[in-house]
């Protein structure tokens, strides 16, 4: 069914690549007038009918700019993410505070950028708008190893997201989370590079590991989280809020 954002303006952010990318080209597809966003501008060339905007989710100024000249929109997803590898015990002051500024601060920059431009807008002509913040099954839903600072962000990202529901449940915003499992993705295959370098194991068992953890024995597909995501935005899940929604391959169970 082609045609489900028909009229919406959508926001998303780290488009460049992964599940950015896919649900910036989902969003297209089903007639979404769509703002793909990424730090690197050239990563958003071939996404085709997006309008192509460099912007830095931890910069506010650049923020509240780009929400200054975008002006009200209907959907905003959140997708802009830094997967820190190591315990406690691998995690300095550093890499924490970078974790949750880029997981999770990001998002708090984007909400408040848009949101009130949203509300504006509703209380004149009824409009609504549908958040889509990206979490992980890591730490949100489950503990895995060596996710310390990663799965802390992602738990962040669940309260924030039913913060923000629950807030403005009666003006038309809605706010929904969606939990990947592992997603084939540049963005995993730097990180498969990094743990076989530091670990003296070859490519291919990294990768069969993360693998191996997934229950339905493959890795997921960015395609079938932009699926997800098209259902969210649209208002097909108009009775939706506040909600996770695992797209896990089983991880959790």
């Amino acid at each position: 069914m082609a045609g489900r954002l028909k009229g919406k303006v959508a926001v998303v952010t780290a488009a460049g690549a992964g599940i950015g990318r896919a649900i910036a080209e989902a969003f297209v597809a089903e007639g979404a007038v769509v703002y793909a966003t990424d730090l690197n501008r050239d990563a958003l060339e071939g996404i085709a009918k997006a309008k192509k905007i460099k912007l830095d989710v931890l910069n506010d100024k650049a923020v509240a700019k780009f929400a200054e000249k975008v002006g009200t929109i209907d959907i905003l997803v959140n997708a802009a993410g830094f997967v820190h590898h190591g315990s406690i015990l691998e995690c300095d002051d550093k890499a924490w505070d970078f974790s949750f500024d880029l997981n999770v601060k990001s998002m708090h920059r984007m909400c408040k950028a848009f949101v009130p431009g949203v509300l504006a807008k509703g209380a004149e002509k009824k409009t609504s708008c549908s958040i889509v913040n990206i979490a992980s099954g890591a730490g949100s839903v489950r503990g895995i190893p060596n996710r310390y600072a990663y799965g802390a962000t992602k738990a962040a990202v669940i309260g924030l997201t039913k913060a923000i529901a629950a807030d403005f449940i009666k003006q038309g915003i809605r706010a929904n989370a969606i939990c990947p499992g592992t997603i084939q993705s540049p963005s995993l295959d730097q990180r498969i590079a990094d743990q076989a370098k530091a670990s003296g194991q070859t490519l291919a068992a990294v990768r069969q590991a993360f693998i191996d953890r997934q229950p339905m024995g493959r890795l997921g597909r960015a395609e079938e989280i932009a699926m997800l995501a098209v259902y969210l935005a649209s208002d097909e899940s108009s009775y939706t809020t506040g909600q996770i929604h695992l797209a896990d391959g089983g991880f959790a169970l």
